[in-house]
């Protein structure tokens, strides 16, 4: 079984482990898989997933857009549209959170475990090496945290926004409820793309993130 193959199918399992973390890291050592390659695998995975969030949004704010210039046709059937693209969204929401939370989890294990080898070191030398590549590679991985919460934040005011939408047009299926969310139409597209923008960069710092942790 070739690498990747064999280190996708064993971290296949990771996403929505909590209780059980400290096992499932000693497990996954035991058939050669290190902390260290567990966690630019979740980097990957929250890096694709921010991709998917992104992609996402853009269509429930096209769609959104569409409703908006509905001049007539099946009126219900663009709405359950627009309401699919919302659940969709929301579901994306979910699980950037989640992916998150595991590269916490796994970060937390890693850095905790580099502490407590520094002090099992004899020579003064290597103990300090390690210490600056410790202390390098936690500040990067802060300024990628950052750079994901900062952009998993703007999802909520956007998924707000479209949840007021779905549940004015459940109740209000009519064209003076389009006429009336059309105003709307310009903030939305404003909170959608300042929401790809942070995606983005978040995207960027998972790329390089990813990059310095696979140098030797």
């Amino acid at each position: 079984m070739k690498r990747a193959t064999q280190l996708a199918l064993a971290l296949s399992l990771s996403f929505g482990l909590s209780a059980c973390s400290t096992v499932y890291y000693s497990g996954l050592e035991k058939i050669g898989i290190p902390k260290r390659e567990v966690m630019v695998h979740r980097v990957e995975k929250a890096r694709d997933t921010q991709e998917e969030t992104k992609q996402q949004f853009k269509s429930a704010l096209e769609q959104f857009t569409v409703l908006t210039n509905f001049k007539g046709g099946d009126l219900e059937a663009t709405y359950n549209k627009l309401n699919g693209e919302y659940e969709a969204s929301v579901k994306k929401a979910e699980e950037v959170n989640k992916r998150i939370a595991d590269i916490e989890d796994v970060s937390n294990a890693l850095f905790s475990e580099w502490e407590t080898e520094l002090g099992q070191y004899s020579n003064a030398s290597l103990r300090r090496t390690s210490q600056q590549k410790l202390t390098a590679t936690k500040a990067h991985y802060q300024q990628l945290l950052a750079a994901m919460r900062k952009a998993e934040a703007k999802i909520e005011p956007v998924l707000s926004v479209f949840r007021d939408q779905v549940l004015y047009l459940k109740h209000n299926l009519n064209a003076q409820a389009i006429a009336a969310l059309k105003g709307q139409l310009d903030s939305v597209k404003s909170d959608v793309s300042a929401l790809v923008v942070e995606m983005e960069k978040s995207i960027n710092e998972a790329d390089a993130f990813i990059k310095t942790m696979e140098k030797p």
